[in-house]
């Protein structure tokens, strides 16, 4: 039953031990050979929010003008806050070209479930994108000027990212076995992403932008994540019901499209 009203559920609940072994190995094989090793995955998101708070805060002394007691801290608060988001899609949109053609070793085994390798660069990218998302929360709670219970709405706003991230990276892996200039074309595609998700600054100010950006759901999950969390908003139900009709529609199509060129990857490789 399931197969059929998800069939990429069925095959993550299928391989769930195969998936969280990748995983592991995904995130482990990021730090191989550094001295500190995991420590990394908690110092360096720690590093760059005191960055983003010194530049973007003080040094050019931004702010998204929504709070009228906004601070400096605050603005910076919100910009780790989005980036943390952008880079954990922006990590799976850069990996996924490559990731069955760097394991040709595990497209020749008939047995071994394929979908399950773009499924574990998406959970390594989920697991530093949670240690950056607790480092934000407590920033929010320490040093920002309130804590709101639209925090709670945060695991709700994730979860149609991570499938959005999900149907990407079955697209892209499948696509890049055939097409290898594609990843080229994913570099600039996230750098581009950058800009068009409203990173740093609020896109209903511009409403020329507004118009067009708004189609774009990885800016509705930074701009729900940002209006829950920091500036304590009620949760707009038009952007979050877009939001995952976007990101289902895009995880079908995305494990439609791998498992239709599944069986043409060991004669391309």
């Amino acid at each position: 039953m399931l197969r059929r009203v998800a069939p990429f559920l069925a095959d993550l609940c299928q391989h769930r031990e195969l998936l969280w072994q990748f995983t592991v190995r995904n995130v482990e094989l990021r730090h191989k050979g550094s001295h500190l090793g995991l420590v990394w995955s908690f110092l360096n998101p720690l590093l760059m929010l005191g960055l983003y708070v010194l530049v973007f805060g003080y040094i050019f002394s931004g702010s998204f003008q929504v709070m009228p007691d906004e601070s400096k801290l605050d603005y910076g608060l919100g910009i780790f806050l989005s980036l943390t988001l952008y880079h954990f899609f922006a990590e799976v949109l850069g990996l996924s070209p490559g990731t069955v053609v760097t394991n040709p070793n595990f497209v020749k085994k008939v047995v071994f479930p394929l979908e399950i390798l773009p499924a574990a660069s998406v959970g390594a990218a989920f697991f530093h994108m949670v240690i950056s998302l607790m480092l934000a929360l407590l920033g929010i709670v320490f040093f920002g000027q309130h804590v709101s219970a639209g925090i709670c709405w945060l695991p709700v706003i994730l979860l149609p990212l991570v499938l959005l991230a999900l149907g990407v990276a079955w697209l892209f892996s499948a696509l890049g076995v055939f097409f290898r200039d594609i990843g080229q074309i994913t570099q600039f595609a996230s750098i581009a992403l950058l800009w068009a998700s409203a990173v740093f600054f609020t896109a209903q100010r511009y409403p020329e932008a507004w118009t067009y950006l708004r189609f774009n759901p990885l800016l509705l999950a930074i701009s729900l994540a940002r209006e829950t969390a920091l500036w304590d908003r009620p949760l707009n139900l038009t952007h979050l019901g877009y939001l995952y009709a976007c990101a289902l529609a895009v995880c079908f199509a995305g494990h439609a499209a791998f498992r239709r060129l599944k069986p043409a990857f060991a004669d391309v490789l």
